[in-house]
């Protein structure tokens, strides 16, 4: 039977933490073992062992819970796999999904045009910018935009304006702090016309789609057609991932985002046991 981890809530330890606690119970109702570990603990470049001690059981297991970067990610694995427990996402699948440089490559055609520098140094920024050319663009690190700064720390107007587009990445690298990760994405903007959607990905097959969580409300549409993007998931041989779908205004569907199914946000309105139960559908 799989098992399910979840983060600990952090005043009440032996309680899962609120935001997860309704897949808590669902996996629990589904015969399913929960185990709780110490997220704050996993954090720490020395914290892994402290963060999986409560976990008793062995076999394969999931995590779902708050985001980690792929280095703490790798620490939890080894801890786990010291009790006799293997997550099913490995080390390398977990930073493939989770980091853009990962999966952009084999989602090229079907997303916006990308460039990346590895650090922050503004001379790898303007060259990121120069491979792109001219006109607006999207900025964010390899794990995360700040959309909600969308005009001070996401969005470029011109590429060509090199000064004015700096001044975006450094407020952008002010914001992101200890979380910034790898370096600076430039992402061709494309005007998008409707919400996204998220689609939850199980080895390789689409197993739910739903709306976006900044959107719970908003119905994905029916005639939804992915079948340009099926096969392209499932050659990137991952087992858990989600992709956040937009519409363009020429009426195309893009890819947003590609993220690791672990610790992609579920929506308010997808119930937690349909959730669940798609987790051990494979």
């Amino acid at each position: 039977m799989l098992l399910l981890l979840i983060p600990a809530d952090v005043l009440r330890p032996r309680r899962p933490d609120e935001h997860f606690a309704s897949e808590a119970a669902a996996a629990r109702e589904a015969g399913m073992d929960v185990a709780l570990v110490d997220h704050n603990a996993l954090t720490r470049a020395d914290g892994a062992e402290e963060a999986v001690a409560k976990v008793r059981s062995e076999g394969e297991a999931v995590y779902r819970g708050w985001m980690l970067r792929s280095e703490q990610y790798a620490a939890f694995d080894e801890a786990l796999t010291r009790r006799g427990v293997r997550l099913r996402t490995t080390t390398e699948q977990y930073q493939r999904a989770h980091e853009l440089p990962g999966w952009y490559d084999a989602l090229a055609a079907l997303t916006p045009r990308s460039a990346w520098t590895t650090g922050d140094d503004r001379a790898a920024f303007d060259k990121a910018c120069g491979e792109l050319g001219s006109g607006r663009a999207v900025l964010r690190d390899y794990t995360k935009s700040m959309k909600h700064y969308w005009t001070e720390a996401a969005y470029l107007p011109d590429l060509s304006d090199a000064d004015a587009a700096w001044r975006v990445a450094s407020r952008f690298r002010e914001l992101r702090d200890d979380a910034f990760t790898g370096g600076f994405v430039v992402r061709e903007f494309e005007e998008l016309t409707a919400a996204e959607v998220r689609t939850w990905w199980v080895d390789g097959q689409c197993r739910l789609i739903g709306p976006h969580p900044d959107t719970p409300d908003d119905t994905p549409p029916a005639d939804l057609d992915l079948g340009g993007l099926a096969p392209v998931i499932a050659r990137l041989g991952l087992p858990f991932v989600t992709v956040d779908l937009a519409l363009r205004a020429d009426g195309g569907w893009r890819v947003v985002e590609l993220g690791d199914g672990q610790v992609s946000d579920r929506p308010s309105t997808l119930a937690p046991a349909e959730f669940v139960a798609q987790l051990t559908a494979a």
